[in-house]
C-alpha cells in the first residue's frame, strides 16, 4: 500500500481493494459516469485495472507501477485510469476477462485493458512488469506506444476496437444452442474426469492444481446412481491429498486457494471464503458416504476457521485473508525446525517437526509448511497426542503480524457458506453451525436488502450496502436457503428461498433464449449482458439456479419450476454436450432431473424425540436425489402447507411421528418406525 500522503479519488470507496490504490500517485476514478465523461471531453483512452484485495500478483504490480511517479504520470496525462474491484463487480470483470481470454489466449488477474472512451476494448493482458524482461513488455513502454497511436492514428484503434468486439460477442450468449439431453451425458462427464485425474495425489490437472469441489460433488453423486467405485476412489484420492498438504493450514485450518505444485505441498497462501465453503461441502457429503474420521474432522476445522477468523460480530463471513504479509507471500505460516523447539522444547519440538515435516533444509525457500503429505495414511495417527502442542504453535503464531483480512460481506460468498455451514449442522448434528448459517441469513435480510423494494444487493463494508446483485448473488443466497430449510425445517427459510428465487427470474431471466443473464435488466447496462454457465472456481449462476429450480419444484410440487429447470438444461443443452465435464455443477442438476427421486415428508413435531428419530435416520444418508419436509402441527404446518400444498393431508399416525416417502411418482405406505424408515430407504 501507498504511503503517499496525497489521496485520489478512490479515499471515498468501501472496497478495500480500491481503498489500497488510494494514495497512489495515479489519478484513479472508481467505474462511473465521472470517468466516461471525462475520457469522452479529453478525447483519452481509459487505463482500465482489475483486481481484488488478496491478490498477490496485484500488490506487485501496484508497488512496481502504481506507485512510481513515472509511470503514474504517463498515465495522468494519456489516459483516464479506472480501478475495479472484481469481487464487488464481477459483471465488469466477466465482460473484460472474456476479451482478455479471447485476445490473449490466458486471464488472470490483475487484469489490464485499454478501452475507447465508450468502453470497447482494443488491448489486454494481465501482469505487467515496470519495464519490460524476460520477453514481457513493460507497462511504460505499453502505454507509451499505445497513447502514441492513439494520438496519430486513432481511427485504427476505435476500428480494431468494433472487430474485436463483433468476435467476442458469440463467446458472452449462448443463444440459439437449445438441446434435449439424454442421461447419458453423466457418464460422458465422468469419463472425461477420469481421464484428467492424477492418479498419485489426486485432483484433474499436474500443476497447478485447484481443488474444483463441484467436480468431486458430481463424482460422488455419479457413484451413488451408478454404483461406480472409480468415481469414489478418485474423490478419496483428492480429499486425502489435499488434507495432507500444505494447501491445508494445519496449524490455524481453512484451505489456501490453489497449489502450485502437483503434491498439494506450495499453496498460493490467500485463503477465500468461497473455497473453504464448497471444500467443506464436499469433505461433508464424503463424510456421508464413507463414514471416515478424516473427512469429519476436516470440516469441523475449516469451521472452527471460518468462525474464529472470518466472521463478523453480527454474522455476515468475511471475503478473504491475503497471501502475503510484511511483503512477502506466505511468511505468516512458514517455520524453522529451531522455532518450533524453541515454543515446544526439544523433545516435544521434534516430535512436533516429525509430525508435520518441518525439516532443517525446508519445503518452500529455506523454510518450511507444515504438512502431512510424508504420512503413510491420511488418517491422523497421534493427533490427540500432537493437539496441544498444535495449539501452542497457533498461539505463538497469533503474535506474529497477521496477513491482510478483506471484510468486505459478499452476498454470493455468504450463500455458499450458508450452505455449508447448514449441511454441516445437519450432518455433523451441530447446531453451532447451524445457527451460524441463521445468523449470516439475518445478516443479509437486513442489511444487504434494499428497503424501498426489496432489491438484493451485492456488497456489504462499514455500514454500507452497495452494488446491485447479480445472478451469483441470487443463486447462491437461494442454495444456502434450501439447505438451511433442509437443515432446520423452519417454513420462513423455503419462503426466502422461493422469494428470492422468484426475483432472480425477474430481473435475470432471459425469455427468448432462456437462461439468466449475468447482471439484472434494472441496472447499468454495458457494452454486453453475458451469461455464464462454466463452473470454474466457483459454480456459475445458471449452474446453481438449474438445480435451485429443481429442488424447490419438488419441495413445492409447483411444476412451473421444474419447467423452468429443464428449461435451464435444454437451454445450454448444446455446450453441454460439447464439453460436460467442465460445467460438473450444472451436470448435478442435469442427474437431479435425469434419475428418480424421493421426496420423503416426516410429519411431526421438529423438537420432540420421535421426529428427531425419524431424521437422525435420513441426516446419516447421502441421498443427493432426495427432498426432505418436516409438516409439523399449528401455525408453522399450516405455512409449510401454503408453500407446498401436498403435505397438508400428511399427518403424525397414533400420536407418533410418520414418515411418508415417495419415489417415481408412486408413495409407500406412512411409517412410525425409524427401522423401518432405515430400511425402506435401503431398498
Amino acid at each position: 500500500m501507498s504511503t503517499n500522503k496525497h489521496a485520489n479519488r478512490l479515499i471515498h470507496e468501501k472496497s478495500p481493494y480500491l481503498l489500497q490504490h488510494a494514495h497512489n500517485p495515479v489519478d484513479w476514478y472508481p467505474w462511473g459516469e465521472e470517468a466516461f465523461k471525462k475520457a469522452r471531453a479529453e478525447d483519452k483512452p481509459i487505463f482500465l485495472s482489475i483486481g481484488y484485495s488478496t491478490c498477490h500478483w496485484c500488490h506487485v504490480m501496484e508497488r512496481e507501477s502504481f506507485e512510481d511517479k513515472e509511470v503514474a504520470e504517463v498515465l495522468n496525462q494519456n489516459f483516464v485510469s479506472i480501478k475495479v474491484d472484481r469481487e464487488e463487480r464481477p459483471d465488469i470483470d466477466h465482460i473484460y476477462m472474456t476479451f482478455c481470454q479471447a485476445l490473449t489466449g490466458h486471464g488472470g488477474w490483475p487484469l489490464t485493458i485499454i478501452l475507447t472512451p465508450d468502453q470497447k476494448p482494443f488491448y489486454a493482458g494481465t501482469y505487467f512488469p515496470k519495464k519490460g524482461r524476460m520477453g514481457m513488455p513493460g507497462i511504460l513502454d505499453i502505454l507509451n506506444r499505445i497513447s502514441k497511436a492513439w494520438k496519430q492514428d486513432k481511427e485504427s484503434l476505435i476500428e480494431a476496437s468494433e472487430q474485436i468486439f463483433k468476435g467476442v460477442q458469440p463467446d458472452f450468449l449462448v443463444k440459439g444452442e437449445e438441446a434435449e439431453i439424454s442421461d447419458d451425458i453423466l457418464d460422458k462427464a465422468y469419463l472425461a474426469l477420469k481421464r484428467s485425474f492424477e492418479p498419485s495425489y489426486g485432483g484433474f490437472s499436474t500443476a497447478p492444481k485447484f481443488p474444483t469441489p463441484h467436480n468431486l460433488s458430481f463424482l460422488l453423486r455419479y457413484w451413488k446412481a451408478r454404483g461406480e467405485e472409480e468415481a469414489l476412489r478418485m474423490v478419496e484420492k483428492t480429499l486425502d491429498g489435499m488434507a495432507r498438504g500444505g494447501i491445508f493450514d494445519h496449524i490455524g485450518y481453512g484451505f489456501s486457494r490453489y497449489s502450485t505444485d502437483q503434491k498439494w505441498l506450495v499453496p498460493h497462501f490467500e485463503k477465500m471464503l468461497y473455497d473453504n465453503a464448497l471444500l467443506t461441502i464436499a469433505y461433508l457429503e464424503a463424510f456421508q458416504c464413507t463414514g471416515k474420521e478424516v473427512y469429519r474432522q476436516v470440516a469441523e476445522k475449516v469451521f472452527t476457521y471460518v468462525l474464529r477468523d472470518m466472521t463478523s460480530p453480527e454474522g455476515g463471513f468475511y471475503s478473504a485473508e491475503d497471501a502475503d504479509s510484511e511483503g512477502e507471500e506466505g511468511k505468516f505460516y512458514l517455520w524453522k525446525p529451531e522455532e518450533i523447539k524453541e515454543i515446544l522444547g526439544e523433545s516435544d519440538g521434534q516430535a512436533f517437526c516429525e509430525y508435520y515435516g518441518i525439516t532443517p533444509i525446508g519445503n518452500f525457500e529455506g523454510k518450511n509448511i507444515p504438512n502431512r503429505i510424508h504420512a503413510k495414511e491420511a488418517v491422523n495417527h497421534g493427533e490427540e497426542a500432537i493437539a496441544p502442542l498444535r495449539e501452542k504453535v497457533f498461539e505463538h503464531r497469533e503474535r506474529r503480524f497477521r496477513p491482510y483480512k478483506d471484510d468486505k460481506i459478499l452476498t454470493s460468498w455468504n450463500g455458499l457458506m450458508i450452505a455449508a455451514m447448514a449441511i454441516g449442522g445437519k450432518v455433523l448434528e451441530n447446531w453451532a453451525y447451524t445457527q451460524a448459517a441463521e445468523r449470516a441469513v439475518e445478516f443479509i435480510l437486513d442489511r444487504l436488502v434494499r428497503k424501498e423494494d426489496g432489491r438484493l444487493l451485492a456488497r456489504y463494508r462499514e455500514g454500507e450496502a452497495s452494488h446491485l446483485a447479480c445472478v451469483d448473488d441470487y443463486a447462491y443466497l437461494v442454495w444456502g436457503l434450501i439447505e438451511l430449510y433442509e437443515t432446520t425445517y423452519k417454513p420462513i427459510y423455503l419462503h426466502h428461498a422461493l422469494h428470492f428465487n422468484g426475483d432472480m427470474v425477474k430481473y435475470f431471466w432471459d425469455e427468448e433464449n432462456g437462461g439468466l443473464f449475468l447482471y439484472g435488466k434494472d441496472g447499468e447496462q454495458l457494452i454486453a449482458r453475458p451469461k455464464e454457465i462454466y463452473d470454474g472456481a466457483l459454480p456459475s449462476g445458471n449452474s446453481v439456479a438449474a438445480l435451485n429450480f429443481l429442488r424447490l419444484a419438488r419441495l413445492t410440487g409447483d411444476s412451473r419450476l421444474e419447467e423452468m429447470g429443464e428449461r435451464q438444461i435444454r437451454a445450454f443443452g448444446k455446450a453441454l454436450q460439447r464439453s460436460p465435464a467442465a460445467y460438473t455443477h450444472f451436470m448435478t442438476a442435469v442427474m437431479f432431473a435425469a434419475l428418480p427421486g424421493q421426496e420423503i415428508v416426516v410429519a411431526g413435531e421438529p423438537v420432540q424425540e420421535d421426529t428427531q428419530k425419524m431424521l437422525k435416520v435420513l441426516r446419516s444418508r447421502f441421498m443427493p436425489q432426495a427432498v426432505i419436509l418436516v409438516k409439523p402441527m399449528g401455525e408453522e404446518g399450516e405455512m409449510l402447507a401454503r408453500i407446498a400444498p401436498f403435505v397438508r393431508e400428511q399427518k403424525p399416525i397414533g400420536g407418533k411421528a410418520a414418515a411418508y416417502v415417495c419415489q417415481n411418482f408412486a408413495c409407500q405406505a406412512p411409517v412410525t418406525d425409524p427401522s423401518r424408515l432405515a430400511q425402506m430407504l435401503k431398498q
